[in-house]
């Protein structure tokens, strides 16, 4: 349908397609303009992405000609739209590695120390393709059960074993199936049955991935270990994860060939020394997370980075209004974060009366914040492909995920089983859990501690809920089937590419409309006794 991926004009008995007359077009026949839909809005209601529906529009192009890469920040461009949420049953850094490696990028939370969380961003940034560098390690002394309970909880079955249990240690052995499968006592310890040093494959450190594959084959063995000078264990190579791991040719990298991991930090003075950490680790964009990102403390904040860390990009928000974006713009923010009280666990609109529906949020800002050159990433109310495709289409650059990555196994946490369903835990930052371990300060600015006295702010609010959702298996598989989802929707639009849907948006050739309740309830699957939903 393309030749030398330029666009061809559809034609019928060598004429070009007729266009449909202005009547017609102006009736609301072939649905409505954005601006119809959300700025002559005479009722005043706002809109959320499951009260719109796209009109479809011509095809002239295949399914692979579709571009979905498209601006995070003003500097910063990704090949996928998708961003991990700075949430603690999110986001760190095995996410991280894995939204970089599939075009995306992972926003790092700060419910850990300083020291914690510029470790995790140090983790991205020092990831190699197939090298593990923080196995799971055992010491000699360590007995069959605990490698047992390591294989039953995570699912390792070859574990080096190194002096003291701890990576960057002297590497002593290592233990695989071969190893425990005929060993009976559980409490015998490791160093009487696991294979020593002495007979071991290893490779040095800097070894490149082509030449430990070699030693793999050579070996014909599972695990590599990869050792320094001293013969400490710096890092883990598996066949396995070679195999997973061998062409990422979206992955998003910094000039340096290393991937790109953005981090969260909140708007108290402490949070500056946070900041600090977060650039010296290699950090290459900073979230100023708040709840309501229109205040004094977060304007300081951003003033702060541009000015400290002017090689950082910083986005600013959450923000839903025009004019709560406009003042993070004046602050010199290099992207907006749109949405406030939307995601599945959040309760601010419930709880605090303030808020707005998310397609008229993305909408409204990614409007206004065009005219600045600034991105807007809508973050929240995000169920489904279609939802991504219609925040794209609304003028999102990119889409901020929680509940729809929670699930997955790069996601922190273990699995667990609930009425023969396998969950993983799934939190709001606002949740009084995720308060207990430092997400207050998303929504409280002033220290509590200092506030005691008066009674004001001393009792927390919840806005957010502790739940499970369901396992989506690995982002491996669910990021190729959520970008060939979003495909498939701007190909039905007609949309080439995330550019041409801003164009379309706002020169009226993309059409909505408003479904009822009912056509919602057309829209999905219904009138069926019983069904089995796959995604893939």
């Amino acid at each position: 349908m393309t030749k030398n991926n330029t666009e061809v004009t559809t034609k019928v008995n060598g004429e070009p397609l007729w266009e449909i007359d202005e009547e017609t077009l102006n009736s609301g026949a072939c649905g409505f303009t954005a601006n119809e839909v959300f700025v002559k809005n005479k009722a005043c209601v706002a809109y959320t992405y499951d009260d719109l529906i796209m009109m479809p529009g011509h095809i002239s192009f295949g399914l692979n000609d579709v571009d979905i890469s498209s601006n995070l920040t003003k500097n910063i461009k990704l090949k996928t739209p998708f961003v991990s949420s700075p949430m603690d049953t999110v986001t760190e850094a095995k996410m991280a590695i894995h939204m970089a490696l599939m075009g995306g990028i992972g926003i790092i939370h700060s419910n850990l120390p300083l020291k914690t969380q510029a470790s995790e961003v140090l983790k991205v940034k020092k990831f190699k393709n197939g090298f593990i560098t923080d196995p799971v390690c055992l010491s000699p002394q360590d007995t069959l059960q605990d490698a047992l309970d390591i294989k039953s909880k995570l699912g390792y079955s070859g574990i080096p074993i190194t002096q003291d249990g701890k990576m960057g240690s002297k590497l002593v052995g290592i233990i695989s199936n071969r190893d425990t499968s005929f060993v009976d006592d559980l409490n015998i310890k490791i160093r009487e049955f696991m294979t020593p040093r002495a007979q071991l494959s290893v490779a040095s450190e800097g070894v490149k991935l082509e030449q430990a594959n070699e030693i793999l084959k050579a070996s014909k063995k599972g695990k590599l270990p990869v050792v320094n000078d001293s013969d400490e264990l710096v890092a883990l190579i598996a066949r396995t994860d070679l195999q997973k791991n061998r062409d990422f040719p979206n992955a998003s990298k910094d000039s340096n060939k290393q991937l790109l991991v953005g981090a969260a930090i909140g708007t108290r003075p402490e949070d500056r020394e946070r900041a600090a950490a977060l650039v010296d680790a290699g950090v290459d964009v900073i979230v100023v997370d708040s709840s309501q990102g229109d205040s004094l403390y977060q304007i300081q904040m951003v003033e702060h980075l541009k000015q400290s860390h002017p090689s950082v990009d910083v986005i600013a928000g959450n923000v839903v209004t025009p004019s709560q974006a406009l003042h993070l713009i004046q602050a010199g923010a290099d992207g907006l974060r749109v949405g406030m009280g939307i995601g599945s666990i959040c309760t601010t609109q419930e709880v605090c009366a303030v808020g707005r529906a998310q397609a008229s949020a993305v909408y409204h800002v990614a409007k206004f914040a065009s005219r600045h050159g600034v991105p807007i990433v809508a973050d929240g109310g995000i169920k489904s492909t279609g939802h991504i495709t219609k925040a794209l289409c609304c003028g999102a650059s990119c889409v901020m995920m929680g509940s729809m990555l929670a699930g997955t196994d790069e996601a922190p946490g273990e699995y667990f089983y609930q009425d023969g369903v396998r969950l993983k835990r799934y939190r709001g930052m606002g949740s009084i859990e995720a308060m207990d371990k430092g997400g207050e300060k998303r929504y409280v600015w002033e220290d509590t501690k200092q506030m005691t006295g008066t009674g004001v702010a001393a009792v927390r609010v919840a806005q957010g809920v502790s739940g499970a959702v369901q396992d989506k298996g690995t982002l491996r598989r669910y990021i190729p089937y959520l970008m060939q989802g979003v495909r498939h929707g701007l190909q039905d639009a007609g949309i080439r590419n995330l550019a041409q849907a801003k164009e379309f948006l706002y020169n009226g050739k993309v059409r909505f409309e408003i479904r009822s309740p009912a056509a919602q309830k057309e829209g999905g699957v219904h009138g069926l006794h019983s069904y089995q939903k796959r995604l893939y």
